[in-house]
């Protein structure tokens, strides 16, 4: 036996657990030949970020040398100022995705039971697993989360549920009276958490309530993201709120100095310019409406798009152009978007809205391969004019 087969012998081994997980796969920046082009595939705002929180960021510049305020004070203090929050129940974290993972390091572990959706967000398989629970996945609703096939997978050994709402991928959204009555139907054991990460581009009237749950119950936390509205994915900064003493359990695992300065500075001139917020949100709503149209306009050649409520559109192919072929046809027309056939959506591409130029370039593209997809021997007779007797 050579030494390296030696060595590799007596090497450390990994938890078998740890090794079940499939890695978490970003959206592409490049095309497969290295073009960069029209990046529509990791839901990033396309009016870029406040000048505000542009400013405060690049204050920072003379701090380098220094660590940040590990409790995250301002920004706590600014974020229970703009939601009516105690600021001693808010967690922050590198992004909502540290504080997905502290909520199953805190509340679960092997012989544990992990409840999420199909088309469910990615990391939460990869926190249940990290931790040695069992991921459980409910069946979905014509991609919605389904309230009562979350209830019917809760057993004895459940500890954390996690919803994302509105859903990523599916931009899909669970209503103020289904999200109250996923939580009544939960033992109070069990960890609830709202993944919030989009609600910033609900209409008022579509809140699902889950802050106001999360300042009452003893088993619920909200988290939320600066990286889509606000517009700072480069810096990592997310939040949560909870009852105290989840809180303090989170704390007690978070790593310490987890947002930096700059980005500190950045996210508290963020959350207070309102102005900017609400323009991402305008421009959200009327382009996903505008896509929509678009995509309901090939419903005849098997495109169908999902009712979403965040900065993306799941576009579903139902038909004979597959969205495989749809992905690499978009790709090479200039246009990256997501298709994500590891988490089992191999018939579905999910298309962040972009800028005017962006949405309009896309749904061209998109059509441009439908027309190109069909030909006579994919026609119907009715679509070739002959009259069924």
């Amino acid at each position: 036996m050579t030494d390296t087969a030696t060595a590799r012998q007596n090497a450390p081994a990994p938890k078998q657990w740890v090794m079940d997980i499939a890695p978490y796969i970003p959206g592409r920046s490049t095309t497969d030949d290295g073009r960069k082009v029209a990046k529509l595939s990791s839901n990033e705002n396309p009016l870029g970020t406040s000048p505000a929180a542009r400013a405060a960021y690049a204050s920072a510049a003379d701090t380098l040398e220094r660590y940040p305020d590990a409790s995250a004070a301002p920004v706590r203090e600014a974020i229970a100022a703009a939601f009516d929050l105690d600021p001693a129940r808010i967690i922050y974290g590198n992004g909502s995705d540290e504080i997905l993972h502290l909520a199953a390091g805190a509340f679960a572990g092997q012989g544990d039971e992990v409840i999420f959706v199909r088309y469910g967000f990615a990391v939460y398989e990869i926190a249940a697993r990290r931790v040695g629970a069992t991921p459980v996945i409910a069946p979905d609703r014509d991609y919605a989360t389904d309230v009562d096939a979350v209830l019917a997978a809760v057993t004895d050994r459940t500890r954390v549920v996690y919803i994302a709402n509105p859903n990523n991928p599916t931009g899909t959204f669970a209503a103020r009276a289904e999200i109250a009555r996923l939580h009544a139907g939960l033992p109070s054991h069990v960890l609830l958490v709202l993944d919030q990460a989009y609600a910033e581009y609900l209409d008022a009237a579509d809140d699902d309530g889950g802050l106001d749950l999360a300042r009452t119950a003893s088993n619920v936390l909200v988290t939320r993201t600066f990286s889509k509205i606000h517009g700072l994915a480069s810096e990592r900064i997310g939040w949560g709120y909870a009852h105290a003493d989840i809180i303090q359990a989170l704390h007690r695992i978070r790593l310490p100095f987890n947002v930096t300065i700059g980005g500190q500075r950045a996210a508290v001139a963020a959350i207070e310019d309102r102005a900017f917020v609400e323009a991402t949100r305008v421009h959200n709503a009327e382009w996903r409406a505008w896509f929509n149209q678009e995509v309901a306009s090939l419903g005849n050649a098997g495109l169908r798009a999902i009712p979403s409520q965040a900065n993306f559109v799941l576009v579903v192919f139902e038909g004979e152009l597959t969205a495989e072929t749809a992905y690499k046809g978009l790709m090479d027309a200039g246009f990256i978007v997501r298709w994500l056939p590891g988490q089992g959506l191999a018939q579905g591409l999910r298309i962040t809205i972009g800028t005017e130029e962006e949405t309009r370039g896309v749904a061209a593209a998109l059509r441009a391969l439908v027309e190109q997809h069909a030909s006579p021997a994919h026609a119907t007779p009715a679509d070739q004019g002959i009259e069924r007797g």
